[in-house]
């Protein structure tokens, strides 16, 4: 199988570059070629992956290649991670943060327990923050309720709701299917993510990931896979601050128009 992997960044350098190490160091099973797509930071991070690539600080392995594209401006995380579509020649693709860290050969693992199930067209691994405590992220469609308790968490009787969301009390250490694939870690069968187009670009930040399930799920199925595991960092700027929560607010509003309002 050939495998492909994409990384888009904004002003995170070092982080990306970590990434990016951790990925070419343990994805060894396949070919592999990833892309680091920078969506126009300021702070040169975009040259200084070309960099990294060119004296060979970042170094691909036998049957890997490295390649670095620098966007002329910022579209957005759905529109920087469209940008290698065209390209894209592999069977497995993986959609993944700059704050992803592997620590075992998670992207061959996927691809494999994919391939043997041909219905399955999306899927994710178990994340866990890097002092290995895991994270709860959503598992069940974006709901209005859920979504206003993860902003405002002293709404304690909304917290059902997101309950719901996170599929809390429910066996979550078995593989099994789902209705949210999180965009900080996806695989997807190439195919299918071509034939849906890709990201929806209308999204700038926020919920695209939730908009590209319903996608996927048009085309099969989605399934969680936590007997592989990542670590994610999760900066969760949307709870910190204005511009980032207004951000999502409005792509939720699109989501809704999209595939109908849930309460």
């Amino acid at each position: 199988m050939n495998l492909s992997a994409c990384i888009v960044t904004y002003n995170d350098q070092t982080e990306a570059l970590k990434a990016a190490a951790s990925v070419l160091a343990h994805t060894r099973r396949h070919p592999l070629a990833l892309y680091l797509v920078d969506n126009a930071s300021p702070d040169g991070t975009g040259r200084a992956l070309e960099q990294a690539v060119a004296s060979g600080a970042l170094r691909p392995g036998p049957e890997q290649s490295v390649q670095v594209i620098c966007r002329r401006r910022n579209g957005g995380f759905g529109a920087g991670h469209n940008t290698v579509l065209d390209s894209l020649a592999s069977d497995y693709h993986f959609i993944l943060n700059p704050d992803i860290l592997l620590t075992a050969d998670t992207l061959s693992d996927l691809a494999e327990w994919m391939e043997a199930r041909p219905q399955v067209v999306m899927a994710r691994p178990s994340l866990c923050f890097p002092d290995g405590r895991p994270q709860v992220l959503p598992l069940r469609r974006c709901s209005l309720r859920a979504m206003v308790y993860r902003q405002l968490g002293f709404l304690t009787f909304l917290k059902k709701y997101n309950d719901a969301y996170v599929m809390a009390g429910e066996d979550l250490t078995r593989p099994r299917q789902i209705e949210f694939c999180t965009g900080s870690f996806a695989a997807v069968r190439t195919a299918d993510f071509v034939a849906a187009g890709g990201f929806d670009e209308k999204y700038f930040m926020y919920v695209e990931d939730a908009d590209l399930t319903q996608k996927m799920l048009r085309r099969g199925q989605v399934w969680l896979a936590p007997q592989f595991t990542a670590v994610h960092v999760w900066h969760r700027a949307a709870h910190r601050s204005l511009g980032p929560m207004f951000w999502q607010a409005r792509s939720l509003c699109r989501y809704f128009a999209k595939w109908g309002f849930r309460l």
